[in-house]
């Protein structure tokens, strides 16, 4: 394929993976077909669920990665420059997906945090909304850790909440913005400075501009940092420091 191209390991969930296709679509500054990039989506929706993977033991893990690897190299035979994977908790796999592939897999997590840490400054209270597995397993505590950003933990009855919407989205059923703006309220009021949005289903989910202020959305990153690597020019980055 053409310098720039990029690969995508979707299907984790598929809606998920059609949402980052628009923004990416929608962020990039091109005015004809050609100015946009060039993309190899798998949307390999049978791949197993990462927070049972998580949840489970190693055999499950193996399972995964021996699955997704097929997927690795097809992109890398494909000829993309860079691989997105829209699905925080399989970044639990990074490394081990990394060393499959010599494509430059963005590290949708390591970017986030680095995105939280410009914005908000070294001591800064970071809240995550993700699944079980992403939080249970700490890589957006270690990646917070390491740049001095104070990492809290959602109490049982928000994890609770948010993994009910990630499996009514993932059902295709109505989740209604209020339900997550209002978890996105009481985190406030557990003076954490930043939310992460570190769920793909979750970035589904519309926001108000009010609301928006105080969140960080990882997938938004990823389609930021995707259009970067791939030599084109963001529309407008969400991402600034001070906004």
């Amino acid at each position: 394929m053409e310098k720039g191209s990029l690969g995508v390991i979707g299907g984790m969930g598929p809606k998920a993976t059609s949402v980052f296709f628009d923004r990416v679509i929608e962020k990039t500054d091109a005015e004809i077909d050609q100015n946009h990039i060039d993309m190899v989506i798998v949307n390999h929706a049978s791949l197993p669920d990462r927070t049972d993977v998580l949840q489970s033991n190693r055999i499950k893990e193996r399972l995964f990665l021996d699955a997704v690897s097929k997927d690795l190299v097809l992109l890398q035979n494909a000829g993309v420059s860079n691989i997105a994977v829209p699905c925080n908790t399989a970044h639990y796999f990074y490394n081990e997906m990394q060393k499959i592939t010599s494509v430059p897999i963005i590290n949708m997590v390591n970017e986030t945090i680095k995105v939280v840490a410009n914005k908000y400054g070294p001591g800064s209270r970071v809240g995550v909304l993700a699944t079980n597995g992403t939080i249970n397993n700490g890589i957006y505590r270690n990646e917070c850790e390491a740049l001095e950003l104070e990492f809290y933990k959602p109490n049982e009855n928000i994890q609770q909440r948010i993994m009910e919407m990630i499996y009514k989205i993932k059902k295709n059923q109505y989740v209604d913005t209020f339900e997550l703006e209002d978890i996105i309220e009481e985190l406030q009021k557990k003076c954490c400075h930043c939310v992460i949005i570190a769920c793909t289903e979750l970035s589904c989910i519309p926001l108000s501009s009010e609301i928006r202020r105080y969140c960080v959305d990882a997938m938004d990153v990823l389609v930021e940092q995707s259009i970067l690597r791939s030599g084109k020019r963001v529309i407008h980055s969400d991402f600034a420091k001070g906004k």
